[in-house]
């Protein structure tokens, strides 16, 4: 049941964050403009009125409820900076709030509805109408534009006949409301806009973590290359001019040129393979550094790890180093990850990562957890991984070792 249910919230939201928090709010605006039609069929079936009056204010009300919406949804997207901005909505909503405002203050003047009746007509169409133009149009525009519809409609109320106790209650739910739905439209904007630069800016959080790392590895390889490169040039330079003379000097210059090119092999597949060593520490440390700037809550621990031998430890440093990788490559919602290291049995280290916000994909179509089976083949471990409903990754490394006596 519950992997349906997060089936249609998934297909309803949106793939991702941003997204899926657009639309619920569009969905919470929808419901708004829902309860106006619902409030207006109930004011119809209550007004004490004969006639058309009555449906003819309904069929208004849905017609403005419609309005309202279709200008909900431009104005947020407007808000956010992918529309235009609605201005030819707005005229037409405000119009049309404007000649329900009238209706109700001629319905008020001859008779046909009394002050009870349009208590609640001035406030429902106040309350209304009051959040759609500030979240359009700029913050004091919208604002001023808001105020004068309220001012003018009340004292059209008031010119209509509207006084006492009735004309109290209008003016304070109306000071009430109004300013009410005007501050949750700009603030539901608002955050719909922060969801959205918040997702922008951990998505540039781990790219600029990636090349940072990226960058480590550039000056691992400059400083393991660089003297060797140098020292192996002048070398043979001199072993050159040395030959030229005929001097047997030139051949321990190249056996020199040799013995470094060799050291240099070491060290380049020392750096390619581990960046010269996977420690396990340093990876754990690494990988909570790097998910905590790209915005990724990491929790770890360690467990057994310094008991491990050097080679148990270097294969799950490995681990972690290929799996926090795929979390900041392909989980692009992710929010957290844990990853915990204990012993399965007297003789087993295991290590779970789990992280959520993983992608549709299927997991470990890629290199990367390939080459990671084979480095813990070579100790007789093995590795799984898994996805779950929701978006869970979850990868298991487990390899058998024994504890020094």
């Amino acid at each position: 049941m519950s992997t349906s249910v997060e089936h249609w919230v998934e297909r309803l939201g949106g793939p991702d964050g941003p997204e899926r928090y657009r639309r619920y709010a569009l969905g919470s605006f929808g419901f708004l403009a829902v309860c106006e039609v619902g409030l207006w069929a109930t004011w119809a079936v209550q007004a004490d009125t004969a006639g058309h009056v009555p449906a003819s204010v309904a069929v208004l009300g849905a017609v403005h409820a419609a309005v309202q919406f279709l200008l909900w949804r431009a104005a947020l997207s407007h808000y956010v900076a992918v529309g235009p901005r609605p201005g030819g909505l707005v005229a037409a909503y405000t119009a049309l709030t404007v000649a329900m405002a009238a209706l109700g203050c001629v319905l008020l003047s001859s008779g046909r509805i009394d002050d009870s009746a349009m208590t609640s007509y001035t406030v429902w169409v106040l309350m209304f109408y009051a959040g759609p133009p500030v979240l359009a149009l700029p913050l004091r525009v919208g604002w001023v534009l808001v105020a004068a519809v309220t001012l003018a409609f009340l004292a059209g109320g008031f010119a209509a006949g509207l006084a006492g106790s009735a004309l109290g209650f209008v003016v304070s739910g109306s000071l009430l409301m109004v300013p009410f739905m005007a501050v949750a439209a700009r603030a539901s904007g608002w955050s719909v806009l922060l969801i959205q630069q918040l997702a922008a800016a951990r998505e540039t959080q781990a790219r600029l973590a990636v090349a940072e790392e990226r960058l480590r590895f550039g000056r691992d390889l400059h400083d393991v290359l660089g003297r060797n490169l140098a020292v192996v040039a002048l070398k043979s330079e001199l072993a050159a001019q040395l030959a030229r003379r005929g001097r047997p000097e030139a051949v321990d210059h190249m056996e020199e040129v040799q013995s470094i090119a060799r050291e240099s092999q070491r060290e380049i597949r020392s750096v390619v393979r581990g960046y010269r060593t996977a420690d396990l520490h340093t990876e754990l440390a690494g990988a909570r550094s790097v998910l905590d700037a790209a915005g990724i809550d990491c929790r770890i621990e360690y467990g057994p790890a310094d008991r491990l031998p050097s080679d148990v430890q270097s294969a799950l440093g490995w681990v972690v180093r290929e799996a926090t990788t795929n979390v900041l490559r392909h989980a692009q919602g992710a929010s957290r990850c844990t990853m915990s290291l204990r012993t399965a049995g007297p003789s087993t280290a295991l290590l779970v990562m789990e992280n959520d916000g993983a992608s549709g994909a299927e997991p470990g179509t890629g290199t990367g957890l390939s080459g990671l089976k084979e480095r813990l083949t070579a100790l007789s471990g093995t590795l799984a991984f898994e996805q779950h409903s929701g978006g869970v990754f979850r990868l298991t490394a487990r390899i058998p070792w024994e504890e020094a006596e």
